[in-house]
């Protein structure tokens, strides 16, 4: 091997990558052992709505362990990701002793019911994810209600959209929307008029019944002494309304 030069290059070139590879690692054990640059502040982005800053002080300090380079910012994320009104965070490192945190906080768009006993007291999200948080006194007045089994939250929420559209024309909202086990279809308006749509089929669509009503709804309902207390949209070429105990047929 000594009369080759090529191969004393290469051996020689193995043994600098090796030595360098061993200085990198002591280097970055000994970065991860000192005392030094401990992280002393923690900023965040912009400003919570929801998080309450005792929330944030009560999980935080378990999850900064290490110093700037060893902290664990898995950690930091998972435990705010763990408080009610959080739902995505990103948490980055700034030299040489700094953390900033960007929270995405959930966006409440409707209360949410599943049935279970006792109920959790949930929320939907705008992207119809359901979590566990408790809105402040009358924060939560203008939210619909949505009850439905369990999974179907974000069916739910897009299905609110589409018949708060439609009624629009009428000027008045569902307030309640509630899908059954058996899949059938029931809301409540702001006026307090329960409105049946029953199950989808493909013949007479929900869209298409609810769309019936709301052409007629000026001549048929609006223009009546007595709103009728309930609407049941469930035939196919027409609906019944009661009212005070007696049933009206439409068309």
């Amino acid at each position: 091997m000594w009369n080759k030069p090529h191969l004393l290059n290469a051996f020689a070139d193995l043994l600098f990558v090796a030595a360098a590879a061993a200085l990198l690692a002591a280097a970055a054990v000994w970065l991860a052992r000192m005392p030094a640059l401990p992280i002393r502040q923690v900023v965040f982005a912009e400003e919570l709505q929801h998080v309450r800053r005792l929330e944030v002080e009560q999980v935080l300090p378990a999850a900064l362990k290490g110093n700037f380079f060893s902290i664990n910012l898995e950690a930091v994320r998972g435990a705010l990701e763990k408080l009610p009104w959080v739902r995505k965070v990103e948490v980055r490192r700034v030299w040489p002793a700094r953390l900033d945190v960007r929270v995405e906080e959930h966006r409440p768009a409707a209360r949410w019911e599943d049935g279970r006993t006792p109920s959790r007291g949930e929320l939907v999200n705008t992207y119809g994810e359901v979590f566990p948080a408790a809105l402040a006194e009358g924060e939560g007045a203008g939210l619909p209600m949505l009850y439905g089994p369990v999974g179907t939250a974000p069916e739910l929420l897009r299905r609110y959209g589409e018949f708060s559209a439609a009624l629009r024309p009428v000027g008045h909202r569902p307030v309640q929307v509630v899908q059954s086990p058996r899949l059938a279809w029931q809301l409540k308006l702001d006026n307090g008029m329960v409105v049946e749509l029953g199950r989808e089929q493909p013949r007479a669509p929900l869209g298409t019944r609810l769309q019936r009503f709301v052409e007629v709804y000026p001549s048929a309902v609006a223009g009546r002494p007595v709103l009728p207390s309930a609407v049941d949209l469930r035939y196919p070429n027409g609906f019944a309304m009661r009212v005070a105990g007696t049933e009206v047929k439409g068309k």
